[in-house]
């Protein structure tokens, strides 16, 4: 469903989030609706609509036109709440049960009215602190493949994925990835975050040759390479979950991009649990790290062999050749992952929480470590426990 709110852009209040919710839900006439904004991000409000009699619920998105981070002086691109809506429509073909549904849309307002998840924790939330998830890798993995295929040269006609392409172009989202995950952590720039304890391991960072020819390689990857419908930002924190049922929200940076990406960027937010958590409680991160390649990669070469359009499906190698092809810029993207949310602008939860200084510092260090590892063996990585270990030799 597509509104037709006769207005244009205004940011909403609870009272208008309220009566907007009336038009596409069905609310009772007379319900006395409740209001609450709940984002805790940086991109956009987030509306909570109930009717406390029933308890019925739905979330109304809207775009900002800049960065909470920041503030008006990063302006930001509205049709990004367009695309985000597009985008899990899509993904919603072919894992209707992982994504939230949507009811309508606005592009003039720059909403998106969409399923209440609030019976669901946001997977980073409960990972920080210490749950387990049990069915995450499973989901994910599902996930991945269904979406990152079906919306691929491998599931689609050239002429149907060349215009979804074209459809989801997101210049603007993609090159905050470009600046943020690519550039900015490599170089001495007023937008890096860290503690003063880090310097020496920056600057290592910042001086590293190889390292940097290596990320060079992995930005024009991003850049150029159109292979399939991504989510963009799949993070824990992007992911709705409890003990039997998962959700992912907030596809808003979708773009046609490597299929790497978004695995390597599920697997590096895992990563950090791997970093933090105590020897006794990391084997089952390791594990959900494991199974979701595992997962990915199984149901990848079902979708392959059974829904295949590519000419070449049947060469004897060509498959095997694209899951390493996968494997190898996971891990590369998982590196970059690492270092930016350690000394980039945009921090996870997972490390800042920790109270304790020289704990935290040492964590801090061990992915960095890890994530330049990932980056430079990523040639080396021929199944995810070549991934582990390169994860492992960095837990010290």
């Amino acid at each position: 469903m597509t509104l037709t709110v006769p207005t244009t852009y205004k940011a909403l209040t609870e009272s208008t989030a309220i009566a907007l919710a009336k038009v596409v839900h069905p609310f009772d006439g007379d319900a006395r609706l409740t209001c609450r904004e709940i984002g805790d991000g940086n991109l956009n409000y987030v509306f909570q609509i109930e009717d406390p009699q029933t308890g019925k619920r739905l979330i109304i998105k809207q775009a900002l036109p800049y960065a909470k981070v920041i503030g008006e002086s990063w302006p930001l691109t509205l049709k990004r709440a367009t695309i985000e809506a597009n985008v899990l429509r899509k993904h919603g073909e072919f894992v209707p049960s992982l994504v939230p549904a949507v009811y309508a849309t606005d592009e003039e307002l720059a909403i998106t009215v969409m399923e209440d998840l609030s019976h669901l924790e946001i997977a980073r939330e409960g990972l920080v602190n210490g749950k387990n998830f049990p069915r995450l890798s499973q989901d994910i993995g599902e996930y991945l493949a269904e979406t990152l295929f079906h919306t691929s040269d491998y599931g689609l006609h050239p002429f149907e994925k060349k215009g979804l392409a074209a459809e989801f172009s997101n210049p603007e989202l993609c090159k905050i990835t470009e600046d943020l995950v690519f550039t900015d952590p490599f170089f001495d720039v007023e937008t890096n975050d860290y503690e003063p304890q880090l310097q020496p391991a920056v600057e290592a960072i910042w001086n590293d040759r190889k390292l940097q020819l290596e990320v060079a390689k992995l930005k024009k990857s991003f850049l150029t390479e159109s292979e399939a419908l991504l989510h963009g930002d799949l993070h824990t924190g992007s992911i709705f979950a409890s003990q039997t049922e998962t959700k992912v929200i907030d596809p808003e940076f979708g773009f046609y991009g490597p299929i790497g990406f978004d695995v390597g960027l599920f697997l590096a937010n895992l990563m950090f649990q791997s970093i933090t958590r105590e020897d006794g409680d990391r084997q089952v991160i390791v594990d959900h790290i494991e199974k979701t390649w595992e997962v990915f990669a199984s149901r990848f070469t079902e979708l392959w062999k059974t829904e295949s359009v590519e000419s070449f499906k049947e060469t004897e190698g060509y498959l095997e050749y694209v899951l390493e092809k996968v494997l190898t810029d996971a891990a590369g993207f998982a590196g970059c992952e690492l270092i930016r949310r350690t000394i980039g602008l945009a921090h996870v939860k997972d490390l800042d929480s920790i109270e304790d200084t020289e704990k935290r510092i040492h964590f801090k260090k061990q992915a960095l470590r890890a994530g330049q590892a990932l980056i430079l063996k990523r040639q080396q990585t021929a199944s995810i426990g070549d991934v582990l270990q390169i994860l492992e030799e960095a837990h010290t």
